[in-house]
């Protein structure tokens, strides 16, 4: 041997360590090709049981486009007045002929029926892009049920499972080059044989293997590996099971299904039509997914990679499509760099929503900084990294570190800082200042207010100031946002959520503020169940779900949707009024300067519907509801307005509370989500920890969701709701009695 050969030798394992590593090896090679195997079956199911669906939604596409439009795809070749005279008058007809049929038609040669044929699978080839499939759990179906079955192998495997495939796709594509090469060295003699070339390339495979199976055994990726299968083998223990995982993850299965499906939207309107050469560099950006806990959907992954490719940039979504899961990607991204410190400012209305879904959608620390000990919990940040999320009012207080510069600063509802010669927004502009990345979000339509706009551009790229002009706004949205490109991506709910579930869930939790505080303790030493659940509107001009709801009114209002607003109490519903009614916001100012964002002018506001309301009458309110011109609010007590009413005109609706009975909030939504809506419908619970609210939901959701299911689908559920709803005694006994206990605790705690 020479000398590289000999130094190869020494540091390669060769006979019997050789068949030991190999066998090691063939293991790993073994394990990830099963699990890449078993995830191909899984989607080739979903897949299988797609085909019969969206080919349906293909052929009634292909119905209703008439037979002349071949013509235009063959630019006028194609002589139809054959196939016209033989009774074919749309496309579908000749998409599902024959050539052999067509070529029986008098006057139709050989020529002309391939024509026909290639252009008609042309445009069935488009339609195909455009169709989505939709699942009604209202009416399954054996087809629709197949198809949530093959699903839920998928999403019950969890976000883990596209890393573990990913890894064994990477350890599988390198054991596939490393043991045939490392073959020789299994045997002595066998390795003697070789050439010298091949010889040299066995003991640098050798090497080579050995570091690699060695890195397996550290990361236990055969155990990883191993559990991915056996969570994507997992089926469902019954039809309905899945059935009911579909109803509780719905937004999952249609994301997931869109990714297997490669469903494409509208790619310029998904990028929200940013110019080529900035839609590039974004596409180009890597987003590492390593500390995230949620699958993004393309659009998602856009956005989030245009905050990371343009880093001072306004992120204006409209609501309901995930600005919130957008920032927590970039940050994720961040913190797989090596990032230790960032910081989200927003109202307090949502913070605690940031903390909930940081903890839930990523693995980083969220450091919530706010309340007395607010300076404590800084100097925690400070010292130990994570994400801090404080207020606007709170922000003002917080001594800048300049050796702990934040990694991106996320600013929620950034029209709040619209205005420079407020302390909010100079206490932002100093931190922007600060930092190299910053995120603006926003749900607000900036085309519709260019000088606010301009107001946000100035905090994060001002050499942008002079190519910002009325004149694009009044040319139109497409073309305002091409012009601003550079610093702001705005996505519609129509350009973007064709494949996602017309229902989407939000829980908004607010913490009780200080009045809301006091009157819930009063009510928790009086023993009053229905006081404890509307304590948070016991002040309305100091309510926290007020305030809230007030934003949510106030960002469908610029968006055009029409909102309903359900609760179980009129004084609710009263406060609920009066507060939207307001021309300025009710509630003390995040800062005491008058800037907050107004009450939108011109908002219809209808009802409440009430028990006391003649049904005639509340049909009246429903009717004008519906008719008004844009953006309205309707106001109704839940089991008044939730059964028999048709309120598909909303697309927003919004729960002031949670409800003893199930059913009465499954009937609310559904007169909003029903048949005939054409916009996704989204619902935001207000809700608030530590408090009945928690207490309800943590009872209720203890119950069989599979009976309750079943409930739901049955004629004597729809009758009679109690039927499968808790005791309203039983219920208050316990939540009063648990909700006393904790209070005391607390109080007896130091």
């Amino acid at each position: 041997m020479g000398e590289s050969e000999q130094a190869g030798a020494a540091a390669a394992p060769v006979g019997r360590r050789a068949r030991d590593l190999h066998a090691q090896g063939v293991a790993l090679y073994d394990a990830a090709r099963t699990l890449r195997a078993d995830h191909q079956r899984a989607l080739d199911a979903v897949r299988s049981a797609l085909a019969p669906l969206r080919d349906e939604l293909v052929a009634q596409e292909l119905e209703s486009i008439p037979l002349a439009r071949l013509k235009d795809v063959t630019e006028g070749r194609l002589r139809l007045g054959a196939l016209e005279a033989a009774g074919l008058g749309s496309v579908r007809a000749v998409h599902e002929a024959e050539r052999h049929e067509l070529r029986q038609i008098p006057g139709v040669g050989a020529q002309t029926a391939d024509q026909a044929l290639a252009a008609a699978r042309q445009i069935a080839r488009a339609v195909e892009q455009t169709v989505s499939v939709r699942i009604d759990v209202d009416h399954p179906e054996p087809r629709t049920a197949a198809l949530v079955g093959a699903l839920y192998r998928l999403v019950e495997a969890g976000p883990e499972l596209r890393r573990a495939v990913d890894t064994a796709e990477r350890y599988e594509r390198r054991l596939t080059e490393l043991l045939p090469a490392v073959r020789p060295t299994v045997s002595r003699l066998r390795l003697a044989l070789a050439g010298r070339e091949r010889r040299e390339a066995a003991l640098a495979a050798a090497v080579e293997l050995r570091a690699l199976t060695a890195e397996a055994a550290a990361l236990e990726v055969r155990l990883r590996l191993a559990q991915a299968g056996a969570d994507l083998l997992r089926q469902p223990a019954s039809e309905i099971e899945a059935w009911v995982d579909f109803e509780v993850r719905s937004a999952e299965y249609y994301s997931l299904l869109a990714e297997v499906s490669a469903h494409r939207t509208d790619a310029a309107a998904a990028e929200g039509f940013v110019p080529s050469e900035i839609a590039e560099r974004v596409r180009a950006q890597p987003l590492d997914d390593t500390h995230r806990r949620v699958s993004l959907r393309g659009y998602q992954s856009f956005g989030a990679r245009f905050a990371l490719a343009q880093r001072r940039v306004v992120l204006g979504d409209e609501m309901g499509l995930g600005k919130t899961v957008q920032a927590i990607a970039a940050l994720a991204h961040l913190a797989a760099g090596g990032r230790t410190h960032f910081l989200v400012v927003c109202p307090a209305g949502v913070l605690i929503n940031w903390t909930r879904e940081i903890r839930a959608r990523s693995t980083l620390k969220a450091v919530p900084v706010h309340g007395p000990d607010r300076q404590d919990a800084y100097a925690r940040w400070r010292e130990g990294g994570g994400v801090a999320v404080t207020t606007f009012d709170v922000l003002h207080t917080l001594a800048p570190d300049p050796a702990r510069v934040p990694a991106l600063l996320v600013v929620d509802e950034a029209h709040y800082v619209k205005n420079p010669e407020t302390r909010r927004a100079r206490t932002v502009a100093a931190w922007t200042e600060r930092c190299d990345r910053v995120l603006f979000l926003t749900g607000t339509p900036m085309e519709n207010r260019v000088e606010e706009f301009r107001a946000l551009v100035r905090l994060l790229q001002p050499g942008l100031l002079p190519a910002i002009r009325v004149s694009d706004a009044v040319a139109g949205p497409h073309a305002f946002r091409t012009a601003v490109a550079p610093a702001y991506l705005r996505r519609n709910q129509q350009d973007v959520l064709t494949e996602l579930p017309a229902l989407l869930v939000v829980d908004e939790w607010e913490e009780f503020s200080a009045a809301d505080e006091e009157a819930y303790r009063a009510a928790v030493a009086r023993g009053n169940f229905m006081a404890m659940r509307r304590a948070a509107y016991a002040d309305p001009a100091k309510s926290a779900k007020l305030e809230r709801l007030r934003e949510l009114v106030a960002e469908a209002a610029a968006n055009g949707l029409k909102v309903v607003v359900f609760s179980y109490f009129r004084d609710v519903l009263e406060a609920v009024r009066e507060a939207l009614a307001e021309p300025e916001p009710g509630g003390t100012p995040l800062d005491g300067t008058p800037d907050d964002p107004p009450a939108e002018p011109g908002t219809a506001l209808f009802g409440p519907i009430s028990g006391s309301v003649p049904a005639a009458r509340r049909q009246q309110m429903v009717d004008a509801f519906t008719a008004a011109d844009g953006h309205a609010v309707l106001l109704s007590q839940i089991q008044a307005g939730g059964v028999g009413l048709n309120l598909q005109a909303a697309s927003v609706v919004v729960l002031c509370e949670p409800q003893v009975k199930p059913t009465l909030e499954h009937q609310a939504v559904a007169r909003a989500h029903r048949m005939g809506q054409v916009r996704p419908v989204q619902v935001h619970r207000l809700l608030t920890p530590d408090s009945v609210d928690d207490r309800m939901l943590r009872i209720l959701a203890d119950k069989d969701r599979l009976f309750d299911a079943y409930a739901r689908r049955s004629d004597t559920a729809d009758a009679t709701p109690d039927a499968v709803d808790v005791s309203d005694d039983g219920l208050a006994r316990r939540i009063v009695e648990e909700e006393q206990q904790r209070l005391a605790e607390t109080r007896a705690t130091p």
